[in-house]
């Protein structure tokens, strides 16, 4: 019938519908994933042997000398999701410390995100095992054992339940050195738990509790954005010697993949680093955020049709330099400060509410530092100030969209 129909039609229509047709069927559908990146496509995986071998500030600890740092002749990786990383780490940090032991709320069988799987078969029970439910029990049996000359590394299963542990942590572990007059201290403990929203986890489960930490002075912390990152700076967590909570972003436990060394190395703990460079922007995160905004970035330089008038085609050329912070406390103050006295704009994205959060701090010492050489006020875009909800997670996170809002904003001020 519809052959029959077509029949019908005037020659002019008939050829109008034809090439309809043939533009129909030459059309590519979009990928599964869409045209812009995600995290399991993010640029800034290393997802080949040698780019992760090359990874920027990476140290060999078997290398003889500084100048054999960059030598990767002979040195192999394996493909590795963020918590085998982690994984990974505690098991080089433990074959080469006997006195390192791994304890927290069932971490002798592989633990809730499966981050210390196999380590109690690896090193036996006595140096993997569990502990009551109690997380200040946990954090002050680490600050106890850590004192003896132990190297504790603590597991908090979830970073939204550390508050019980909140005393022992700033009272005890920061404090130790300075009430000994450095005599001694508890630099030998590590404090690893999950962090960041998982996309359904809710008031209880997606928290990003590191903004509470930042007064706390004696303690570090960190947050990784990938395998590579986990492994060297996990690794670089556990011989510091400061007490280190070390925080896991939940959602990158499996989406992030890259080619991980499997030698023994370490990355700068209060170093940031460039994941892209730029004259007009600078764009600070950390941890999960880190995907949006590369997200964000690709709909700045090309947007998609509908956003298009929404995003002026004088700013789609703009370079931005991307820099994730890693280390939280203390924070790398002199690299944020070089990178905003040239591009004379700053956005700072983080999951945690904006009241309180690690961004203003961020904005007020950075206004300080380049007051002359803002071109705009200091952004933030981050959670808001209620509870993580549960049927609304996707709106509380600072997404692409709000991030992209954000910097045509701060281009345009």
């Amino acid at each position: 019938m519809f052959s029959s129909r077509l029949a019908r039609l005037p020659s002019r229509r008939l050829r109008l519908a034809n090439h309809s047709a043939r533009r129909f069927q030459s059309t590519e559908p979009p990928p599964a994933g869409g045209h812009l990146p995600s995290i399991a496509t993010s640029s800034f995986l290393r997802t080949t042997r040698d780019t992760a071998l090359r990874a920027p500030g990476l140290r060999w600890i078997d290398a003889d000398s500084a100048a054999l740092d960059d030598v990767v002749a002979g040195r192999e990786t394996r493909k590795m999701n963020l918590y085998q990383a982690v994984r990974d780490a505690m098991s080089v940090a433990m074959t080469k410390d006997d006195t390192a032991v791994v304890f927290g709320e069932d971490v002798a069988f592989g633990g809730v995100f499966r981050c210390t799987m196999g380590l109690a078969e690896e090193f036996g029970r006595e140096r993997v095992f569990n502990t009551p439910l109690t997380e200040q029990g946990i954090a002050g049996f680490g600050v106890g054992l850590a004192s003896m000359g132990h190297t504790a590394i603590a597991e908090i299963q979830f970073a939204d339940y550390i508050f019980p542990a909140f005393d022992q942590i700033v009272n005890e572990a920061a404090k130790h050195r300075f009430r000994s007059g450095g005599q001694f201290g508890v630099g030998s403990l590590t404090i690893r738990t999950p962090t960041m929203s998982v996309g359904h986890g809710g008031l209880y489960h997606s928290q990003s509790p590191e903004g509470y930490f930042l007064g706390a002075a004696g303690l570090k912390l960190v947050i990784p954005r990938s395998p590579i990152q986990a492994k060297g700076l996990l690794l670089a967590s556990i011989r510091d010697p400061n007490p280190v909570i070390f925080m896991e972003p939940k959602i990158l436990y499996r989406s992030a993949v890259e080619q991980v060394p499997i030698d023994d190395y370490e990355l700068p703990l209060g170093k940031a680093e460039h994941l892209t460079r730029g004259n007009d922007l600078t764009l600070l995160t950390w941890g999960t955020p880190t995907y949006h905004c590369e997200t964000a970035l690709h709909m700045l330089a090309t947007p998609p049709e509908s956003l298009a008038k929404h995003v002026p085609a004088s700013l789609r050329s703009a370079k931005v330099e991307l820099i994730d912070l890693r280390t939280i406390l203390p924070w790398d103050v002199e690299t944020i400060e070089e990178s905003v006295r040239r591009t004379g704009r700053l956005v700072i994205v983080h999951e945690a509410s904006r009241t309180g959060g690690v961004g203003g701090e961020i904005a007020a010492e950075i206004q300080k530092r380049c007051f002359l050489k803002l071109n705009a006020p200091v952004k933030r875009v981050t959670g808001w100030d209620t509870p993580v909800p549960m049927q609304y997670e996707k709106f509380y996170i600072p997404d692409a969209l709000r991030i992209l809002d954000a910097m045509v904003e701060t281009l345009t001020y």
